[in-house]
């Protein structure tokens, strides 16, 4: 009888399953991995002028209608209108677009692109929780700890699949011994 084992479907079976578990394993750290990246491109503090004087806030507390004062090279934290001068704007990390912007008075800025040549303010439309990059991390942390319609699918098939699969060899197994009585066969 030794010809009729199958002792490579189990193996195959453990394989495959083991080979998705880590290409999951491995999808979710990239994921990870480019979620902290875009976490980094928000900066974490932002120039807001109040009461007449420069103040540096935590970006979470920037609330919509404050002004905000950004340098050359550093980060939109909230979006915004420009109230005053007019720089390039390298949006890429946001867009994809490779060239930088020209912006200039009531044109929109947008979280997380870099300021490129001059000193703005601008105006805040919105709050930080709201902003561009904000909804950007907010999707992509959503997507990543929901599973796809076909991955739901098959977990509730396997629920079933292997009680039943075992039920049924079980069943096999009685009727082959009650019409046979050979435990070998």
């Amino acid at each position: 009888y030794s010809r009729e084992l199958y002792f490579e479907s189990a193996a195959m079976i453990l394989t495959l399953v083991t080979i998705g578990k880590y290409l999951e394993t491995k999808s979710k750290a990239k994921t990870s991995d480019a979620l902290g990246k875009l976490i980094d491109l928000a900066p974490k503090t932002a120039n807001v002028i109040r009461n007449g004087a420069e103040v540096t806030i935590p970006a979470e507390e920037v609330k919509s209608g404050d002004t905000l004062i950004i340098r050359p090279g550093e980060s939109i934290p909230v979006d915004g209108v420009i109230i005053e001068g007019e720089s390039f704007f390298d949006e890429s990390s946001i867009t994809g677009e490779s060239k930088l912007v020209h912006k200039k008075e009531n044109d929109t800025l947008i979280s997380g692109s870099v300021n490129g040549s001059q000193g703005i303010t601008y105006k805040v439309n919105k709050k930080a929780s709201d902003s561009t990059i904000s909804k950007i991390i907010e999707m992509v942390e959503e997507a990543s700890n929901s599973k796809m319609p076909l991955a739901r699918i098959a977990d509730k098939v396997a629920l079933y699949f292997v009680p039943i699969v075992m039920a049924i060899s079980l069943l096999a197994f009685i009727i082959w011994m009650i019409i046979k009585n050979d435990f070998t066969f």
